[in-house]
């Protein structure tokens, strides 16, 4: 199965989490709004730039140089103190709503993340889930993200580079040639810059041409860095997404649909699959939920839920699902709303060793638990998408609905 894979790159991280954080604080001034860095003490001379806005970039300063060489470009420049307190807690922000869309996340730095979506797609595109993301980093965290789409770390990488700030790039393998061997070589992820007056020696003066070069005399030259090298250029990376197992707080999902849909009926059906995967992940870190949340946004961008304690703490696709369904009916019973993306989510996470035993669990649920149990021994062994339940047969057929 080939990779599904995004990277997340915050636009201007230390500059834009400092700006949300003084908003939030009551301050008159969006910081990114006027020339203005992140930076040391301006008396210590040899304080540096540690991030620019906008404005001051266009003033000529660059990161890195120092605060005196740019008050000089910039005499009405604000500077502001960098705050790692403040950094870690709007990047740990990130983290918990990329969770909600799959568990395979790598964190690559402070204000980095790969996410593994091969098998957490639910019938979307990676391009569709991509801007989604994009969109609720944006209105519930306050801060922009690039976000490269495509098929293996090394160019989801390259595609989160192109044109920023507040933009999706897609950089599949038949779009190598035309987005990427056009770029200097010096542009290419994790080229030494002591390498790149070598390659400009040999004539190799962008992606294409390293892409094109004779990999042998690469190897001659660079040794097992050369080859690499080569791959690069050639979009080849097999490297996993590294991520550490944790339990998460909470377990979600949701889908934009490609039509807005106002039957019940239908909504349920997505619902259903939208349960199946928020158990399976469930199951899978062996965790029971207490709490449902299910939330709609209608196709005026209103965005509502209800939220329900379940009967007991459980990772029951049906017990989860039947819930959801209560919640979705009160939802839709209280004015007709044309739907255009929908939402499961499980809260109040506990450990399965911690289960309050019922009395009046039965053979029934049992049933239910074994059913589930071979369900996703069979999804781990073939693939998520290779067995469905009947109840969700229909929702591929929905999800294939074009706009209106």
């Amino acid at each position: 199965m080939e990779k599904q894979i995004l990277h997340i790159d915050v636009n201007n991280a230390f500059l834009s989490w400092t700006a949300v954080d003084m908003l939030k604080n009551g301050s008159p001034i969006d910081i990114r709004e006027i020339p203005a860095i992140i930076g040391g003490d301006e008396l210590k001379r040899s304080g540096i730039v540690l991030a620019k806005s906008m404005k001051a970039k266009e003033c000529g300063i660059r990161t890195a140089e120092t605060i005196y060489q740019a008050r000089i470009k910039c005499p009405n420049l604000q500077i502001y103190p960098s705050n790692f307190k403040i950094y870690r807690q709007y990047s740990d922000n990130l983290y918990k709503l990329l969770s909600q869309y799959t568990d395979i996340i790598e964190r690559f730095s402070i204000d980095e993340c790969f996410l593994d979506m091969t098998n957490y797609l639910m019938k979307s595109t990676l391009l569709d889930k991509a801007m989604e993301i994009s969109k609720r980093v944006k209105e519930e965290l306050g801060f922009t993200v690039n976000i490269g789409v495509a098929n293996n770390k090394l160019l989801a990488k390259m595609a989160s580079d192109f044109t920023k700030p507040d933009r999706v790039h897609t950089l599949y393998k038949e779009e190598i040639p035309t987005k990427m061997w056009k770029l200097p070589v010096s542009e290419l992820f994790m080229l030494g810059k002591r390498t790149v007056p070598k390659l400009y020696n040999l004539q190799i003066k962008t992606i294409g041409d390293l892409a094109k070069a004779d990999k042998k005399m690469l190897e001659r030259k660079f040794g097992k860095h050369g080859i690499l090298m080569w791959e690069y250029a050639n979009g080849i990376d097999n490297e996993e997404v590294k991520y550490k197992k944790e339990n998460p707080k909470c377990i979600g999902n949701s889908i934009t649909l490609p039509q807005n849909i106002s039957d019940v009926s239908k909504l349920e059906e997505i619902l259903l699959a939208l349960a199946e995967q928020v158990a399976y992940r469930l199951r899978k870190y062996d965790l029971l939920a207490s709490t449902v949340n299910v939330q709609l946004r209608t196709k005026d961008f209103e965005d509502t839920s209800h939220q329900g304690k379940l009967p007991i703490q459980t990772a029951s696709t049906k017990e989860i699902y039947n819930r959801a369904k209560e919640l979705l009916e009160q939802m839709m019973k209280q004015k007709e709303m044309s739907i255009r993306l929908i939402g499961l989510r499980v809260d109040n996470l506990i450990d399965k060793k911690q289960q309050q035993l019922s009395f009046f669990s039965n053979e029934e649920e049992e049933k239910q638990e074994k059913l589930d149990k071979a369900i996703d021994e069979l999804k781990q062994k073939y693939g998520y998408n290779a067995i469905t339940r009947a109840g969700k047969m229909n929702v591929d057929n929905i999800l294939k609905l074009k706009d209106i």
